[in-house]
């Protein structure tokens, strides 16, 4: 490895401390080395974990809710103060478009602090009265209390985005921080570790550490005695395993995982705009969000018009470097993961599918090719029960079917063992309030997607997860309440 290249060390009681086990930070646009990154073993955990009960011990445990408030409003600023290095750091690790770096990922790092400062400075506890059988005027109120020391674990596809939407409540309601982020996207989580020293926070009230998930930081972290609650986001099947590790100690879990999502598309929609917002809802971030849409039903009237002007869209979009003018896509997170797609394009075939688009890598005659590049894709003739059709794929993406009645489409996208997010176009108000209440997810878009007032509750069912985050509802995973109960 060149000596050249950055070293990514992680960040434990304060100071930036490098580890013996090294792995290298890949770049998905060409496959080059872009940095080495340190991994942390059991003993880099219990420093990190150690450092964050400490700090519950001393000055950051005893902090009011207004000088969290204000801690996080100092990291909101110096993020802000150093937004295009950000913008870099998410663009070198992901490839990703450097306009949605800029007005997606970190814009809402910078909003995720300033909204959870705002919020708990508002969060009072209640307060009740009651008469007791003694006549006297009974009162009881409610006290917020950190949980103690929380593991964060976030995924590649949003880096920033992700990992601040945790780490901002954690910290709002008191708590310490123990952070992994994934061992692909590691280059935005150090530059946080950097402005949250700048930004004056006691030591070990922030640690973060690199590493993988199995035998590495990821299941160490999990498995700590010491850590008073987890939250992650990821992989269903990831989420199963650390569930498991929770159970010793019945520590709390907050989970966002997969999703298999679907879009409807009602005759009456605005056809134009539906056929924008699914173009969207499937290839932003080149398919890997959470919430992208990979099953897309079609009211019969307009499937063959649909089907027709959304391969138009998907053929216009621009696969391309991330500072290219008007690109749209940018590659996957890495070659693994395109082999995993490609591997489901291969399946499609075999499944009976018909490619009304894509299905193969973008050839480029230049350094692109050692990347990790797929075309947008589009799938139809599947049935429902065919695995492309209920497996996450996480790709660029689309299976787009015909239905022809409400009680199906209901039934088809209920058909599921995720239950994440849907989005339904429609002019037709009435129709979509029916619809939306009958959709077994977590959140429904209607003639929208990826619109998000950040107060309201986000989470999923079954496979897609377990609780719910935002607003009030962060600060309620994030902290324990404790009722008093007072008799004069």
């Amino acid at each position: 490895m060149p000596s050249s290249l950055p070293l990514l060390r992680h960040y434990i009681d304060g100071e930036f401390v490098a580890s013996a086990k090294r792995f290298s930070n890949i770049s998905p646009v060409d496959g080059s080395v872009i940095g080495e990154v340190c991994e942390a073993g059991q003993d880099e955990i219990d420093r990190a974990v150690a450092a964050a009960q400490a700090a519950q011990a001393g000055a950051w445990g005893r902090s009011s809710a207004n000088e969290r408030a204000d801690a996080l409003l100092r990291i909101a600023a110096a993020i802000e103060r150093r937004f295009e290095e950000f913008v870099a750091a998410e663009v070198a690790d992901t490839g990703r478009p450097l306009k949605q770096a800029r007005t997606l990922d970190v814009a809402r790092g910078v909003q995720n602090f300033r909204s959870f400062a705002e919020l708990v400075r508002q969060a009072g506890g209640e307060f009740h009265e009651m008469r007791a059988l003694d006549g006297n005027d009974v009162f009881s109120y409610t006290l917020r209390k950190p949980h103690g020391v929380v593991a964060v674990i976030s995924p590649w596809n949003l880096p920033l985005l992700l990992l601040t939407w945790k780490v901002a409540p954690a910290l709002a309601c008191g708590n310490s921080v123990v952070a992994k982020p994934s061992e692909e996207t590691p280059s935005s989580a150090t530059l946080l570790a950097e402005v949250i020293h700048e930004a004056g926070l006691p030591a070990g009230a922030f640690n973060l550490v690199h590493g993988f998930g199995p035998g590495s930081a990821g299941e160490f972290l999990t498995r700590h005695p010491e850590v008073d609650a987890i939250t992650f986001t990821g992989e269903s099947r990831t989420g199963e395993t650390i569930m498991r590790a929770a159970a010793t100690g019945v520590r709390e879990v907050s989970f966002e995982l997969g999703g298999k999502n679907a879009a409807v598309v009602l005759a009456d929609a605005d056809f134009d705009k539906a056929v924008a917002g699914v173009l969207r809802s499937s290839f932003t971030n080149s398919g890997q969000v959470c919430l992208c849409s990979e099953r897309v039903y079609v009211e019969r009237p307009i499937f063959e018009r649909f089907v027709t002007a959304l391969k138009a869209g998907a053929e216009k979009l621009k696969i391309g470097c991330p500072d290219e003018e008007g690109v749209d896509m940018g590659p996957l997170i890495s070659r693994a993961h395109r082999d995993k797609v490609l591997d489901y394009f291969a399946l499609a075939r075999g499944e009976g599918a018909s490619f009304v688009t894509g299905g193969g890598v973008p050839r480029f005659g230049d350094a692109r090719d050692g990347g990790a590049w797929v075309q947008p894709t589009i799938w139809t003739g599947l049935a429902d029960d065919a695995r492309c059709v209920r497996e996450e794929v996480f790709g660029p993406v689309c299976h787009v079917a015909p239905f022809d009645a409400d009680d199906e489409v209901v039934r088809r996208v209920n058909d599921s063992d995720y239950g994440l997010c849907a989005a339904l176009w429609t002019r037709d108000l009435g129709r979509a309030h029916a619809l939306s209440r009958r959709f077994r997810v977590g959140m429904v878009w209607v003639n929208t997607w990826f619109l998000r007032d950040l107060r309201t509750p986000f989470g999923g069912v079954g496979l897609s997860g377990i609780g719910r985050e935002g607003g009030r509802h962060s600060l309620d995973f994030y902290s324990e309440l404790t009722t008093v109960c007072v008799n004069p």
